[in-house]
């Protein structure tokens, strides 16, 4: 049996083969892990913003910079209150929810920042993500690659609990704060109602609302600024858009431990960052920690 075509066939044919690709289609063909790794470059891009800031906004008026700026691009970008109306009960407690934990956070961090060195801060940061990944462990193989990827952050970060009392408090309550942050983001990234980005931004207009009272006081001389608003905005968009819209979309679709996991790599992450940019170049402990993370990390076998 014979099928026949007509002339305008093969231009159809052609048309449907050069058809522009969906942009959520170029998304998804995105390996969640390339996300994760963008997330952390950038998540090191603000610091150096904030650098600039400390000298001229108390840290509290930083945090509240860093979260304004963020809410602003949100807000122009998504403006997630118009499904943020139509949620249910559940949805809205979520949502407003990660706001807070994004506004405690973030004031949390740069309080302990501003006492403790960044190093033991960070390592101290990552307990509560490792706790949350010894939860989510179910073999023992996973729990070895929790193992090797705890030390390899110990020999990263040679994490001494020596400062003020009051810098490592709130860096504990950073860290519980961190594993919350990973707990609701990744239940907002697999809700399909306003899930992912438009959850992260409602999310981030109530973090503007939450951390308003505690930081805009600190901020407030600073914005007839121009280079504190620019770093601020510098800062928001490095440490509080692209890393979080990332994370999105990783989380959509890795588990919660196996994100948790690979909080791991920030540390690492940060060591290759000063290799190419500041030319500091690891010693041979900090080699070592950066291949226990990558073993820990490919030792690592997510639940069917």
């Amino acid at each position: 049996m014979s099928i026949s075509r007509g002339p305008g066939d093969n231009f159809v044919i052609a048309e449907a083969a050069t058809a522009p690709v969906p942009l959520t289609a170029r998304i998804d063909a995105v390996p969640p892990h390339a996300y994760f790794v963008g997330s952390a470059i950038f998540h090191y891009l603000g610091p150096s913003f904030a650098v600039l800031l400390f000298a001229r906004v108390d840290v509290l008026g930083v945090a509240w910079l860093r979260i304004a700026s963020a809410a602003l691009v949100f807000a122009v970008w998504r403006r997630p209150w118009r499904k943020f109306v139509a949620l249910d009960r559940q949805g809205r407690l979520l949502t407003v929810s990660l706001g807070a934990v994004f506004a405690v956070m973030n004031a949390c961090f740069y309080i302990s920042i501003d006492r403790l060195p960044l190093a033991t801060v960070a390592a101290i940061e990552f307990i509560g993500p490792i706790a949350v990944a010894v939860i989510g462990t179910r073999t023992s193989r996973n729990f070895a690659a929790v193992l090797a990827a705890v030390l390899g952050v110990y020999l990263l970060t040679h994490v001494r609990f020596a400062g003020q009392p009051i810098g490592v408090a709130f860096a504990f309550a950073n860290a519980a704060l961190f594993a919350a942050y990973i707990v609701l983001a990744h239940r907002v990234a697999r809700r399909s109602a306003m899930g992912g980005v438009d959850g992260l931004a409602a999310a981030m207009l109530f973090a503007f609302v939450f951390v308003s009272p505690i930081g805009f006081a600190s901020a407030a001389h600073a914005l007839g600024d121009p280079v504190a608003i620019g770093a601020g905005i510098g800062v928001g968009v490095s440490s509080s858009v692209i890393p979080y819209v990332f994370d999105q979309l990783a989380m959509a679709r890795l588990a919660r431990a196996t994100y948790a996991l690979f909080v791991a790599l920030l540390p690492a992450t940060a060591t290759v960052v000063g290799v190419i940019v500041l030319r500091q170049l690891p010693t041979a402990l900090e080699v070592a920690g950066i291949a226990l993370v990558m073993a820990g990390i490919a030792l690592h076998r997510e639940a069917a």
